[in-house]
């Protein structure tokens, strides 16, 4: 990163005032009739029917399409237990992502705690205010815990995206890599470099759609995890099978594919030479990948590869699914967001990228062509079909799983934020 992009980047978050979101107000405050409506003692109409009936507040308040984005700053990006406040840049971030791909009110809330119990608590006690709770770098295996709990206390949907938003992304650039590539995910061997709440996530929902446990190695600093290992929490055990494999070496020996979570620069040229013919890379740590594309197309003419980065192809990033998955939800008022959801989302996810691409969104990528291959599985974040296939796919989902609590959305199909 350059000193001048640093610089850039600092002055993106301080001007022309400090941050990335404000608060707006959405309908007229200009007479004294309106102040009267607004506060009092207007505002006792709406009390009193909430009072009465609490579903009433998705009527009289924004609680429908509002979202808190909460953080306790335990693994803020790649760059690790840096604080709660610290945090607060990142989660502005998604509160901004949300709203402008989705139409979705979004506030951030840093919680200073690194017990889970507490963060917990504060959760519980706050999340009636919004209509759903995505949260955010919150580290493994405290992320887990916390997740499971809140989904179970919650009378409104709650998201960690770090795992499931990844998982979704990658699972649909992954299912399209091995199209391309003549293979399968009930045969493919998998190796996956980390074993964070992302990392296993991702191969959680990769075993949901088909993946084989024995053909799927994960590895973590110790090495890989593997049957009768010491010391393997109850979180990775479910990745242990019998192999002999215990490095990454071992592991990458005929692989289909490579995914990692883990650091950057840990996929050497040597280690993707020995990979199977047509493999795929997802070297997803960032800023900077375990492999430098460059390198392993140097390597390896016949890889796909995938990264988080915006500045090469195949772009696996998460505002490719959380901003639409919420928006799916919120439209049907969904409990829960379930598994079923998710995998609804893979598969809008996917079908889009082999969709002709339109003028618009090569425009907004500075290309001229645009289309499904290697160096296009998965959608482009501008491609305003996502709003609409996605949440409708989402929305549809939680109907049919008997989670949504409103029915299907007169306004579907969305094309534009400024249709909800």
């Amino acid at each position: 990163m350059t000193t001048d992009f640093k610089q850039q980047a600092l002055d993106y978050h301080s001007k022309p005032k400090p941050g990335k979101i404000s608060v707006e107000l959405s309908t007229s405050a200009e007479t004294q009739n309106d102040l009267a409506l607004a506060y009092s003692p207007g505002v006792a109409e709406p009390v009193k029917a909430i009072a009465e009936n609490p579903d009433a507040a998705y009527d009289y308040t924004i609680k429908g399409n509002l979202v808190a984005v909460i953080s306790n700053g335990t693994a803020i990006l790649g760059l690790g237990n840096l604080g709660a406040m610290a945090s607060k840049p990142v989660m502005e971030g998604k509160a901004l992502l949300f709203k402008r791909f989705a139409g979705i009110d979004s506030i951030d809330i840093e919680v200073d705690t690194e017990e889970p119990r507490e963060f917990i608590e504060t959760v519980v006690r706050i999340a009636d205010t919004f209509g759903g709770i995505n949260l955010e770098d919150i580290k493994a295996p405290e992320c887990f815990e916390i997740e499971n709990e809140l989904i179970d206390r919650c009378n409104v949907p709650v998201f960690h995206d770090d795992q499931h938003g990844t998982a979704i992304v990658t699972a649909a650039g992954m299912l399209n890599a091995l199209e391309i590539q003549g293979k399968n995910l009930e045969t493919a061997k998998i190796v996956c470099l980390g074993a964070g709440s992302a990392a296993i996530a991702c191969m959680r929902l990769l075993m949901r759609l088909g993946a084989l446990n024995e053909n799927l190695t994960m590895i973590d600093r110790l090495g890989v995890i593997y049957k009768g290992r010491e010391g393997v929490t109850s979180i990775k055990e479910p990745f242990a099978h019998e192999t002999s494999d215990r490095t990454l070496a071992d592991a990458l020996k005929g692989a289909d594919v490579f995914v990692g979570l883990s650091g950057a620069n840990l996929l050497s040229s040597e280690l993707l030479s020995t990979m199977a013919p047509s493999p795929i890379v997802f070297a997803c740590s960032n800023p900077d990948p375990e492999i430098d594309p460059a390198l392993a197309k140097a390597t390896r003419s016949d890889l796909i590869i995938a990264t988080g980065r915006s500045d090469y192809p195949n772009q696996v990033n998460n505002v490719l699914g959380f901003p639409f998955i919420f928006r799916g939800a919120l439209d049907v008022r969904a409990t829960v967001i379930n598994e079923e959801m998710k995998v609804a989302a893979v598969n809008a996810l996917r079908a889009i990228a082999k969709l002709p691409v339109p003028p618009s969104v090569l425009t907004a990528c500075e290309l001229d062509s645009l289309e499904f291959g290697p160096e296009y599985i998965i959608p482009k974040p501008m491609d305003g079909r996502l709003l609409g296939d996605i949440s409708a796919a989402v929305a549809q989902a939680a109907i049919d799983t008997g989670v949504a609590r409103l029915p299907y959305p007169a306004h579907y199909p969305i094309e534009s934020v400024d249709q909800i």
